[in-house]
């Protein structure tokens, strides 16, 4: 059946028809024409009654359904389109399935360069008391008016005081246009060093002091080393020993201070709302103690301008060296008043929200109107702003207030860090994390390597052709034994008594009869894969240990296989065991490969293959059940009706506990997934990739709406980090010990291999 036209679609097309027929001379009067054309015109700009889907992360639904709950009733037709970040709102705007979602500056630049990028910036988040101003702010730099600088190029030799290390007017702006006019040198290709180091060094190079504060790197040793190395740009700090916040000569009026003491600095790089502040320029006052400060004399500095030339601070129109661009709305180009009407519901829903004064009670979990923070990215002093009639793409909105270049900036080597993935799902969350990394300032970039297998990651960082990946403890000490290659970074798991470890323990359901480790003989195993550590090393261990897997009979396979006579699945085991019993593979899914990609591999496989009742017990990490039970499985349809009072631990000495328990029912403690890379890699490549890395979890663990690094990723588990990760760290002395207790295991459960 033939779908009826719209009016919009109507008007359209009879607009298209009158156009072709005059074209083609065909007669019509012209006040006919005239009459008919005002009518579509009239029809086009009808309102749509639309009702507008607005991108809201998982973790604001509820805010998000109180709104529409509130809204709604008073004709507000917006609606809540669930996605799993930022990212992926930009995706489904592409798509059709949702209409807007706010965007700051670097996930603009994102979109832009999505393929078939197709955006507009609509409307701007701007401050209330900024609703005419083009820019969230302006970077300047000021100096003293007396100062003598022939050409841009005298910056060349003077003290430098900035905002902060990465901040945007102190760091990135700067860096970017005086390296575009050849004050900052270039880095040289032939001499390996981070992205970072890079710019530091050509900071040092051009200012022979600066007070430049911050940690330049994530990374402790690094930090002080870099610290070390360019102590010049810590010079004019407060206190240069540290180098770092808080300090009187630190972040924007700090900079100011830095430049305005004597025998400190020539320049300060700055924003132009702060120089107002400061010295009391409109629209702010000046206050008595200003008038009566001479220091404080207004004629006494001056902005330098790209140029070179000097503007008076009390000059209406400052000359800006680059202006960070307000954040805002972002959809697909659509009709005039298609846009005009989701304006109008866009500030219908925002009056609502501030009527409720949500600013009042701001910690409170539901508080009432919320949604416009958590919803609408406001704070109490912003307001939605339209955009005008013909609203920007991203590329023109950023490059009109020069930003573009401050973002794309890179001081760094050619080379990426190559992250090698052996999943679909994992393939695409690291180019989605790299664009993501890259927007926000992260160098050097990601470089995403697909390969079909672990076994096929680990010959490519071995090869050259990657550069990392991630394993658990019984990979790395295969890969260590096979590739030599080692581990740079541990995976943590929040606070407390874990740190950066887990517990391996066996999971079964409990209204099972099974009470101990001998009455597993004879039932269907799960494991999370061969090699894995909590899914056959440790559990192998158990029954080793036990004596039910005899120490001296080879190969082990055979005798698991012998004592979980109801089947197994074992993913992987056929790509690493020759002539592995096929029992161990009976339960599996999909193939018995460890691909990333089956129903039953991994932790939460594992799992679902017990839970599901293809398995008996399953063997996985502490987390598991919470991971994909109660209000947590509600996201997968397997799991969405699994509560974790069905399952209970079974202790390796006897008898059950709740899942809760696992500090005294796990089958060991052992050391967290590690990052893994080449030996031939030098100290500066591997400082690259510890930077980069740190960077990314540091980041994105603070802004997972921008960017969801962990937890499940379009529906599948544990894709590069495993859910439940919080960060990384450096491997210190903490999982060395657990890594030399695990060696122990892993040399017993590796007692085979000796006679293969």
């Amino acid at each position: 059946m033939r779908k009826a036209a719209s009016l919009p679609e109507v008007a359209e097309s009879l607009s298209f028809s009158l156009l072709s027929l005059n074209q083609r001379n065909m007669g019509i009067p012209s006040q006919l024409a005239a009459v008919l054309l005002a009518t579509a015109v009239l029809v086009s700009s009808a309102p749509t009654h639309k009702t507008y889907k607005i991108c809201v992360p998982y973790s604001a639904l509820d805010s998000c359904h109180r709104m529409t709950a509130k809204a709604a009733p008073r004709g507000v037709r917006l609606d809540c389109f669930a996605v799993r970040d930022r990212m992926d709102c930009y995706k489904k705007i592409q798509e059709g399935s949702a209409d807007f979602g706010p965007a700051d500056p670097e996930d603009m630049f994102v979109a832009a360069h999505l393929p078939d990028s197709h955006f507009v910036v609509f409307e701007e988040i701007r401050d209330k008391n900024a609703t005419h101003d083009d820019v969230r702010y302006g970077g300047v730099a000021l100096v003293r008016t007396d100062l003598e600088i022939p050409s841009i190029q005298s910056l060349r030799g003077m003290k430098s005081c900035h905002t902060g290390v990465g901040r945007t007017v102190g760091y990135k702006i700067p860096l970017t246009k005086l390296t575009q006019m050849g004050i900052l040198p270039f880095p040289d290709p032939s001499q390996p060093r981070t992205a970072r180091e890079n710019e530091l060094r050509a900071l040092s190079r051009t200012f022979p002091q600066a007070c430049l504060v911050g940690k330049w790197s994530l990374d402790d040793a690094t930090n002080k080393r870099l610290k070390t190395e360019y102590s010049n740009l810590c010079a004019l700090c407060e206190n240069p020993e540290k180098c770092d916040y808080p300090d009187l000569y630190s972040g924007y009026d700090g900079a100011i201070r830095c430049m305005m003491a004597p025998n400190r600095g020539d320049v300060a790089w700055t924003k132009v709302v702060v120089v107002r502040q400061f010295f009391g320029l409109p629209p702010y006052s000046r206050t008595p103690e200003m008038e009566s400060d001479p220091a404080m004399n207004t004629d006494l500095y001056s902005y330098l301008c790209p140029d070179g030339t000097k503007v008076p601070l009390t000059s209406g129109t400052p000359c800006t060296w680059a202006g960070r661009p307000w954040p805002g709305f972002i959809s697909k180009p659509i009709d005039s008043g298609v846009m005009d009407d989701m304006r109008e519901q866009i500030s219908k829903a925002i009056q609502l929200g501030e009527a409720e004064k949500p600013w009042t009670h701001p910690k409170e979990e539901s508080a009432p109107g919320d949604w416009l923070q958590k919803v609408f990215a406001l704070r109490e002093i912003t307001t939605a702003v339209e955009n005008g009639p013909n609203p920007p793409s991203p590329v023109d909105y950023l490059t009109k207030a020069r930003y573009n270049d401050v973002i794309a900036r890179d001081l760094g080597t050619n080379s990426a860090i190559k992250f090698c993935t052996y999943s679909s799902a994992a393939y695409h969350k690291c180019e989605v994390m790299s664009m993501a990394a890259y927007s926000r300032d992260i160098r050097p970039k990601l470089e995403c390597v697909r390969m079909q297998s672990l076994q096929e990651c680990a010959i490519a960082i071995k090869d050259g052709e990657s550069d990392v990946v991630t394993m658990d403890g019984g990979e790395v000490y295969t890969a260590q034994k096979d590739h030599k290659l080692k581990p740079f970074l541990a995976e943590t798991y929040g606070d407390g008594v874990l740190g950066a470890n887990y517990y391996a323990v066996a999971v079964v359901k409990a209204n099972s009869n099974i009470k101990s480790f001998a009455d597993l003989r004879g039932k269907k195993s799960c494991h999370t894969g061969y090699g894995r550590t909590a899914g056959w090393n440790v559990p192998l261990h158990v029954l080793l240990t036990k004596g039910f897997v005899d120490k001296e009979t080879c190969p082990y396979t055979t005798s698991v296989s012998s004592f979980f006579t109801g089947g197994s699945c074992v993913p992987g085991i056929k790509q690493s065991v020759k002539n592995a019993p096929e029992s161990l593979c009976s339960l599996c899914t999909e193939g018995c490969v460890d691909s990333g990609a089956t129903d039953f591999q991994g932790y939460s496989g594992a799992f679902r293959c017990m839970a599901t009742g293809a398995g008996d017990v399953a063997f996985v990490r502490h987390t598991t059940v919470m991971e994909n039970t109660d209000e947590a499985g509600k996201l997968a349809d397997w799991s969405k009706d699994l509560h974790s009072r069905d399952f209970e631990l079974l202790c390796p000495d006897g008898g059950r506990a709740p899942v809760t328990e696992y500090a005294r029912c796990n089958l060991a403690q052992v050391p967290p997934h590690m990052m893994v890379t080449s030996p031939s890699k030098s100290e500066i490549e591997i400082a690259n990739m510890r930077h980069t890395i740190l960077s990314v979890t540091s980041l994105f663990s603070k802004r997972p709406e921008v960017f969801q690094l962990f937890g499940t990723f379009d529906g599948v588990k544990d894709q590069i980090f495993k859910d439940n990760a919080k960060g990384v760290v450096p491997v210190g002395d903490e999982e060395s010990v657990l890594v030399n207790n695990y060696q122990k295991i892993l040399d017993e459960v590796h007692h085979c291999d000796t006679f293969a």
